[in-house]
C-alpha cells in the first residue's frame, strides 16, 4: 500500500494546524495546583501557573492536615499517616459537628483556609488516584496535564500522580522535596535550601545527623534554583493593582513607606523586643516620609500588633490596615516608594524585591540557618539593606529586580519542550 505523505508546513507561518505541530496530544492547555491551604505555598504555584499563561485554566486541589489539640503534635508525620491517626481518634472518641475534646483541648475537624479560593468556583480534595485517572481519561481530548505543587504535605500527592499517569502529566514540585528528586519532572527550589551542603553549615550539623539533613546531594539537571520565593506579583498584576488602588493611594503624600510585618519562626525568632525596635526606627524616619502604611500578616503575634497600633496609630502620617477586606497588599506593592519588611517572610521579601524599589529589612540578624544565608544573598546582590532608623526615605536607590517567577517559568517551558510537548494558553 502506498504511503501517504503529508505536505511540509509552510515555514515562518503562525497558527498552523496542530497536525503540523505535534498534534493535540502534545499541547498543554490546563493545569492542576496541589495546595496545602497556606497562602505562602499556594501563591508560589499560582504565580508559576500565571507566568505560564494558564491563569484562568487551572483548578486547585488541597491536602489539609487536621488542626487543634493533639494534631499540633503530629505535624512531623506524613500527612496521610496523620489523617489516618486523626480518623482513628475520632472513631474512638466519637464525632460531632464541633469535634471532640482531648486532653482539655478541642480536636478540630480538617479545615480549609478559604482565603486563597477567591474567584475559584471550587477547591477540591487532593486525591492522587482521582487526578491521575482524570489526566488519563481526558488526555485524548484535552492533551497533557500540568501539575504544580508546593509544600511538604503535597509531595506524596504530586509524586503519586506522576507515578500513576507518567505519560499524561508533567509534574513540577516547588520547594525542595527532601529526597528522590527523580519522582518529579522538575523541582523548583530556592538556593538557600541547599545551605546544608555548604562548609559553614556542615560545621553546624553534628556528624551523625548530616546524612539526615536535606538536601543531602547537590542539585541535578531537573532542579531550578531561585533566589527567593515565586509569587503572583508580576507586571500585569501590579499594573491592575495600581489602577484598582489609584483613588486611595495615588493622592497620598510622597514618599510612601509600606511596612509589612510577619511573625516569628523557628529560625527567625522575635517578639515585643523587635516591635519596640521597629517602632523607634519608624518614629525616627517619619520626618522623611510623606505617608506610612502598616500591614500585619496572619502570623503576627497579638502582642506585637497591639503594641505597634498603640504607639503609632495616632500619628497623622500613619495608616494601619485593620485586617478587614479589601486587603491593600497588591496596591501597596504597586504604589509604595520603599518597603520595610520583617526578616521572617521570604514570600513578602520576594514580592517587594521584584519591584526594584528600596527594601529595608528588620530582624535579619536574628535569623539563623538557611534564612541567614537567604538574607546574606539579598544584601550581597544590593537588593536589601538593614533598617536602622537612620534612613532618609526620600533618597531612593535601585537594583535589578528579582525575576524568579518568570525565569522559573522559562525553565519549565524548556523542560516541557524536551519532553516533546509545549504550552498553549
Amino acid at each position: 500500500m502506498r504511503t501517504i505523505r503529508l505536505p511540509e508546513p509552510p515555514s515562518g507561518m503562525l497558527g498552523m494546524p496542530e497536525i503540523f505541530e505535534g498534534g493535540v496530544y502534545s499541547v498543554i492547555r490546563r493545569a492542576v495546583i496541589i495546595g496545602n491551604g497556606f497562602s505562602g505555598a499556594e501563591n508560589q504555584s499560582i504565580g508559576l501557573v500565571r507566568a505560564l499563561g494558564l491563569a484562568d485554566k487551572h483548578s486547585i486541589y488541597r491536602v489539609i492536615r487536621p488542626q487543634g489539640g493533639i494534631n499540633d503534635w503530629l505535624h512531623w508525620l506524613p500527612v496521610s499517616v496523620h489523617q489516618q491517626i486523626y480518623y482513628i481518634i475520632m472513631r474512638i472518641c466519637g464525632t460531632s459537628r464541633f469535634g471532640v475534646v482531648l486532653g482539655g483541648k478541642r480536636l478540630s475537624p480538617i479545615s480549609y483556609d478559604t482565603s486563597m479560593s477567591a474567584g475559584l468556583a471550587t477547591v477540591l480534595d487532593a486525591d492522587a488516584k482521582r487526578i491521575a485517572t482524570m489526566a488519563r481519561e481526558t488526555f485524548e481530548k484535552d492533551g497533557p496535564l500540568l501539575v504544580v505543587a508546593s509544600g511538604r504535605d503535597t509531595i506524596s500527592i504530586a509524586s503519586s500522580i506522576r507515578k500513576l499517569a507518567p505519560d499524561n502529566v508533567f509534574v513540577v514540585q516547588i520547594q525542595h522535596p527532601r529526597r528522590n528528586l527523580s519522582r518529579f519532572d522538575l523541582v523548583i527550589a530556592p538556593r538557600h535550601d541547599y545551605y546544608p551542603l555548604t562548609p559553614q553549615a556542615q560545621v553546624q550539623i553534628p556528624k551523625f545527623l548530616r546524612k539526615w539533613v536535606t538536601p543531602y546531594e547537590p542539585p541535578n539537571k531537573n532542579v531550578v534554583l531561585t533566589v527567593g520565593a515565586l509569587h503572583q506579583a508580576d507586571f500585569g498584576a501590579l499594573r491592575a493593582a495600581a489602577a484598582a488602588w489609584h483613588d486611595e493611594l495615588a493622592p497620598l503624600p510622597k514618599p510612601l513607606l509600606v511596612v509589612n510585618i510577619g511573625g516569628p519562626t523557628g529560625h527567625c525568632r522575635y517578639g515585643v523586643d523587635l516591635a519596640k525596635q521597629l517602632i523607634g526606627s519608624l518614629q525616627n524616619v517619619l520626618a522623611s516620609c510623606g505617608s506610612l502604611r502598616i500591614s500585619f500578616s496572619r502570623r503576627t503575634p497579638q502582642k506585637v500588633s497591639s503594641l505597634i497600633v498603640k504607639e503609632l496609630s495616632g500619628h497623622p502620617k500613619v495608616y494601619i490596615w485593620n485586617g478587614e477586606e479589601p486587603n491593600p497588599h497588591m496596591g501597596h506593592l504597586a504604589w509604595a516608594d520603599a518597603f520595610v519588611i520583617t526578616a521572617d517572610s521570604v514570600s513578602m521579601l520576594s514580592e517587594a524585591c521584584g519591584t526594584g524599589k528600596p527594601v529595608y529589612v528588620i530582624g535579619a540578624e536574628r535569623c539563623t540557618w538557611k534564612f541567614e544565608d537567604f538574607h546574606r544573598s539579598l544584601q550581597q546582590r544590593g537588593v536589601t539593606k538593614p533598617f536602622t532608623g537612620k534612613e532618609d526615605i526620600s533618597e531612593s536607590w535601585s537594583y535589578p529586580p528579582l525575576n524568579d517567577t518568570a525565569e522559573a517559568a522559562k525553565r519549565v517551558q524548556e523542560a516541557i519542550a524536551e519532553r516533546g510537548w509545549r504550552l498553549r494558553p
